[in-house]
């Protein structure tokens, strides 16, 4: 028996408050790629060297990355609606010290604030939205507009850190954040419902949040450095000391009374499929259009406007991607959406090899690049936090930790096989080739795989 039609006030107060949460999403991930254009110029304006830059552009990552599972279990002790009220506030003073920072210390200790607090909010937010979207349909456009935002934001951070040092000043980047920060608490104090008066404490599990904080910060910074010239052993050696660290953690969280990944979660087909793929996503997208920014810029010497310009298509076609898989997601087995998606993915990405200097041959590719991201971004969402309600804060962190360490390793990969590859003699010398192809042959290997899993007995059942 289907569930009675939703009345019209009621459906528009769901998507009131979906467009709210997403917002969240939106803003929190935009911070991560809105300083990768505008770095130079951050860097000249507070006296900093080309090597200050990982600092500056790893901080946000590294504790967005590295505090969601922790956020995740906050928003489950505290309430979800207040946590997000809270990093709110939080992400508004970390803009202000980014805003008005005059030396890398206050402009990365700024971006580091940032972080942690949108760390508190993204598996809340996404925790609200599944439980106020109810039924399959309904809970399918909501992850989608929630996916959509989220890769929208990632790839638009490019375009936006672009476009406002090309007609302002970067500083008008943290300014606009901070006052973004401001209307999101208001839209949520507005729609959100509030939290139900806890019925316990749930713990924090301090030493596991510590460690695996620890591991994820120590990978990201890691693999950054691996991607840059004369850091590669430093990067290393913290690539190691994240994988003892992540022992340490493993050790420690099997023995905890409420682990920060409950195993049981993690054997589940869907969130592992669903991890897998964010990671894919965000490492093939990610690494090239960071990889392409620097070669418009770097060899071809265009403005970091006319890059953010190039890659725009990617933004935009992201939400069409994402429109169609909210559709898909409900007929056809999520796997094998996101099979399409990353097929798209690669083709996008390989396509604009055959002319790497013409302009309108790179948008293209990103546009169509930017379809397969929606409709795999919104399908590996659905799958990985596919569980119970009390879970969905859980797999939420571990969806979008997955998704962040996609977004280093990935570039980090990107640009060490650019870095150790010649590009094509010519007028267009220093096009990174295999740089380049490495994030397509990614996608189209995860894109078989996943195929192969949308076609098993359980492939895509719910």
């Amino acid at each position: 028996m289907s569930p009675p039609p939703r009345s019209a006030p009621a459906s528009r107060r769901v998507g009131s408050v979906v467009a709210a949460l997403c917002l969240v999403q939106f803003v929190d991930v935009l911070g991560v790629t809105v300083v990768v254009t505008a770095l130079p110029e951050m860097l000249a304006d507070v006296g900093g060297s080309g090597a200050d830059g990982t600092l500056v552009a790893t901080g946000y990552a590294m504790f967005f990355g590295g505090l969601l599972m922790f956020g995740a279990r906050l928003g489950d002790r505290v309430g979800h609606r207040r946590t997000i009220l809270v990093s709110l506030a939080v992400f508004a003073v970390g803009s202000l010290l980014a805003a008005v920072a005059t030396s890398v210390v206050a402009l990365t200790a700024g971006r580091c604030v940032q972080g942690a607090a949108a760390a508190a909010a993204v598996p809340s937010a996404l925790r609200l939205l599944t439980t106020v979207a109810d039924g399959e349909r309904v809970r399918a456009r909501a992850v989608a507009a929630w996916s959509a935002a989220g890769a929208a934001a990632g790839a638009s951070g490019f375009v936006v850190g672009g476009l406002v040092s090309a007609v302002t000043t970067w500083r008008s980047v943290f300014w606009g954040l901070l006052l973004m920060a401001a209307a999101q608490a208001v839209a949520v104090v507005a729609l959100v419902p509030r939290d139900p008066r806890p019925t316990g404490r749930t713990p924090l599990n301090a030493v596991g949040s510590v460690l695996l904080t620890a591991t994820v910060m120590l990978l990201v910074v890691g693999t950054t450095l691996l991607g840059e010239d004369g850091r590669t052993l430093p990067g290393a050696l913290l690539v190691a000391a994240a994988v003892v660290v992540a022992a340490a953690f493993v050790a420690v969280d099997r023995r905890a009374s409420a682990p920060l990944l409950p195993a049981a979660l993690l054997r589940r087909p869907q969130v592992l499929r669903g991890t897998c793929g964010s990671f894919v996503n965000t490492a093939t997208t990610s690494g090239v259009a960071t990889l392409i920014t620097l070669y418009l810029q770097s060899t071809l010497g265009r403005s970091p406007l006319e890059a953010a310009a190039t890659l725009l298509p990617l933004s935009a076609s992201v939400i069409a991607g994402s429109a169609v898989a909210a559709r898909l997601i409900v007929r056809r087995p999520r796997e094998r959406v996101t099979a399409a998606g990353l097929a798209l993915i690669g083709a996008g990405t390989a396509v604009p090899l055959l002319a790497p200097a013409t302009a309108v041959l790179v948008g293209a590719g990103m546009a169509v690049a930017g379809m397969g991201l929606g409709l795999a971004a919104v399908a590996t969402t659905s799958l990985g936090t596919d569980v119970d309600e009390s879970l969905r804060a859980t797999s939420s962190g571990v969806i979008n930790t997955s998704a962040q360490l996609g977004t280093a390793i990935g570039t980090a990969l990107v640009l060490l096989t650019a870095a150790a590859t010649t590009g094509v003699p010519g007028p267009t010398t220093g096009i990174p080739v295999a740089g380049w192809a490495a994030p397509a042959v990614l996608a189209f290997a995860a894109a078989a795989l996943f195929a192969r899993l949308g076609g098993s007995e359980d492939g895509g059942q719910r």
